[in-house]
């Protein structure tokens, strides 16, 4: 049986990390992703719960609604360098306005500032900055030259519960590629949209469902875990994010003329809800977000959220709680776990209707 340990009375101000605890048996890890993608399992998360398969999403949504996918591209952003003799591990977090690359590293002790790490054949970074196992990395190529040097060097930086203890499979590069992916820059997938098919985007566009792109670059903060037992307490780590004046337009048609708008992703709702305004109308916007959502946050411009089965402790557990109440999510999530879904990037998918 599911367990969220410490319930807590959730009325009062601050939230324990113990209070999104659960217990996962590892099986219900997914190592691999259904195929075909909308093969996998749908749980329906309302005043009740619903088990579907995500081809059935056509019949569960209604003409007029709108889904709001993210077009991020995953890129191979884990690298290995050499500072000497020392091998340093580099995960890519995100470009800042000088060109330079935040980074997470791996044997950052043996790094100083100044230091030059050598990538490859003509590929090296300059150690710009260091703040713990964080650092800001100026690379020697830049724009294609310097994805060209990624997908020849790099390696997807697949989450450690998806166990490759040979390394990325080589279906793991489409694996973790979403349908509608076409701008560069995210570190981990919108694992939300790995669910979408050719056939179920005609099954929902002939049943009068509507949709639009996002773009939010995934960065390798979501790897990161929450280490502070006040969860109000922990830092979120910015996202570049892009949501066009065509997209703002038609989720502010949709919510005029009583259609739904259905995040697609937790990425694309903390996109979506850091461009509205509390008048619920939603904005372009191009910027870094650190939206965190917590239970008691209001939701301005979200109506249903698609998503997947998330980790104990995480920021992501912490958001579905908000948006479909601390009780209806312990209830969805046991009924996952005892009706054997599968979790996590790989996995099974929720659909959950505000609280």
């Amino acid at each position: 049986m599911l367990l969220f340990l410490q319930k807590k009375k959730f009325f009062m101000p601050d939230f324990l990390l113990t209070d999104f605890a659960f217990d996962l048996p590892a099986e219900r890890i997914a190592r691999e992703p259904a195929r075909p993608r909308d093969a996998a399992r749908l749980l329906h998360v309302g005043e009740g719960l619903a088990d579907h398969v995500v081809s059935d999403l056509p019949g569960i949504l209604r003409a007029g609604d709108l889904l709001v996918v993210n077009d991020t591209r995953v890129i191979p952003a884990q690298l290995e360098a050499m500072r000497g003799a020392a091998r340093i591990g580099i995960t890519l977090d995100r470009p800042d306005a000088e060109g330079n690359w935040r980074v997470l590293l791996r044997n950052a002790k043996r790094v100083r500032v100044g230091d030059e790490l050598l990538l490859g054949e003509g590929f090296f970074a300059a150690v710009v900055a260091l703040d713990g196992g964080m650092g800001v990395l100026r690379f020697n190529l830049e724009g294609d030259a310097f994805l060209a040097a990624l997908r020849e060097l790099g390696a997807l930086a697949l989450p450690p519960y998806i166990a490759r203890p040979d390394g990325v499979l080589a279906e793991d590069a489409a694996d973790y590629q979403t349908m509608f992916a076409a701008h560069d820059g995210a570190v981990a997938a919108p694992t939300a949209g790995l669910h979408f098919t050719d056939a179920l985007v005609a099954g929902l566009k002939a049943r009068g469902v509507g949709f639009c792109r996002v773009t939010l670059h995934v960065g390798a903060g979501t790897f990161l875990p929450v280490r502070t037992q006040n969860v109000r307490e922990h830092r979120m780590h910015a996202e570049r994010g892009f949501l066009p004046a065509a997209a703002a337009d038609a989720i502010n048609a949709t919510r005029a003329r009583g259609g739904r708008v259905v995040a697609v992703g937790t990425t694309s709702l903390r996109l979506i809800e850091s461009a509205a305004g509390e008048d619920g109308i939603v904005k372009a916007f191009a910027g870094e977000t650190d939206i965190f959502i917590l239970p008691g946050y209001r939701f301005k411009a979200v109506d249903l959220l698609f998503t997947n089965f998330h980790l104990p402790h995480s920021t992501l557990l912490m958001l579905v709680s908000a948006f479909s109440g601390i009780e209806r999510i312990r209830r969805a999530y046991a009924h996952a776990i005892e009706q054997k879904y599968r979790f996590y990037s790989y996995g099974d998918a929720c659909l959950l209707e505000r609280a």
